[in-house]
């Protein structure tokens, strides 16, 4: 089979269509034959973050120990371990397997629901983990009730088109921060209110938010906590390292003393929420953004393309 490799450490020509075998599942999982994968951030940012980062993720000081690329996946079912009940072969799903940027993949059952009926392989490839970062940010972390005044900072990206969507979905007033070529996208998908980062700092707003998801960015926790309200979260998902990082070792500090809450949160992929948002995606209430589609011998040019901008929700490789 083709599969794009991580072949050793430097720009996106590093990653290379080479010749696999074929995988075979093991008794919990289920092989698919790949009809369409996604970026996510967890793939780009292997190219903007410190070498050495890089490497404790890859393993291996010289060369990648671990070669896989790929996460999102829509495809068929073509085998099922002895353990596995809830898939059959041929049929359609979409989840999460490692290496997904492949023409078979490999993974547990619980990574897995059915596809949408009313999406294409494409388009339901652009869904898992970016909307179930979104929905865990929200629902599980953020603990997102009706009526509350939510903020999405980094609105206009893969993780932030689904998390304005959610937001409204759970009945709340969203404002949705982003650059000014996506002002119009994130208000097309239901934003109450846009904010233009080139043109206005929303920390110094004087407005307050019960809850802020930082998708994307690049602010302080002091900033973050001055557009909280008494009793607000932020929940950080990425954004730059000087973002992150801070609110993994400092946040539970700043959390202990006053009301205002602080998370870092890493996605949990499991069935249950695939299902779930596989019915708002059926219903209408969530529509996957779709920026640009490569195919798979084009990876590196995908990775390039997001690198250098910023994509209008997400970018789909077609396998």
């Amino acid at each position: 089979m083709k599969a794009i490799a991580f072949t050793r450490y430097g720009p996106p020509d590093v990653l290379q269509l080479q010749e696999r075998d074929k995988p075979s599942p093991q008794n919990n999982e289920v092989l698919v034959r790949v009809r369409a994968s996604s970026v996510n951030a967890l793939e780009w940012r292997q190219f903007t973050l410190p070498p050495m980062f890089v490497r404790l993720l890859r393993g291996g000081l010289r060369l990648p120990e671990d070669t896989a690329f790929g996460g999102d996946l829509a495809g068929h079912v073509e085998a099922v371990g002895a353990e596995v009940t809830r898939f059959q072969p041929g049929d359609e799903v979409f989840g999460l397997g490692r290496g997904a940027f492949a023409e078979y993949v490999c993974a547990v059952e619980d990574h897995f629901a059915v596809k949408p009926a009313n999406l294409s392989f494409e388009a339901a490839a652009a869904v898992p983990l970016a909307a179930l970062t979104a929905l865990q940010a929200l629902r599980d972390h953020g603990q997102i009730a009706p009526g509350q005044k939510v903020l999405i900072n980094g609105a206009g990206g893969g993780v932030g088109t689904f998390a304005v969507q959610l937001a409204k979905h759970f009945g709340a007033d969203v404002t949705a921060v982003c650059g000014t070529r996506n002002v119009d996208m994130v208000r097309s998908i239901g934003a109450d209110h846009v904010i233009d980062y080139t043109k206005e700092d929303f920390t110094r707003s004087g407005r307050r938010y019960d809850l802020i998801a930082a998708v994307n960015g690049n602010h302080s926790l002091l900033e973050y906590r001055r557009g909280l309200s008494a009793r607000g979260i932020c929940v950080v998902v990425g954004g730059a390292m000087t973002q992150f990082l801070p609110v993994i070792f400092l946040g539970p500090l700043f959390s202990r003393f006053g009301n205002r809450k602080f998370q870092a949160m890493m996605t949990r992929p499991n069935q249950q929420d695939l299902l779930l948002l596989k019915q708002l995606l059926e219903a209408g209430a969530v529509v996957p953004v779709i920026d640009r589609k490569y195919p798979l011998a084009e990876v590196p040019d995908a990775i390039r393309y997001l690198v250098e901008g910023h994509a209008r929700g997400k970018v789909v490789i077609t396998v």
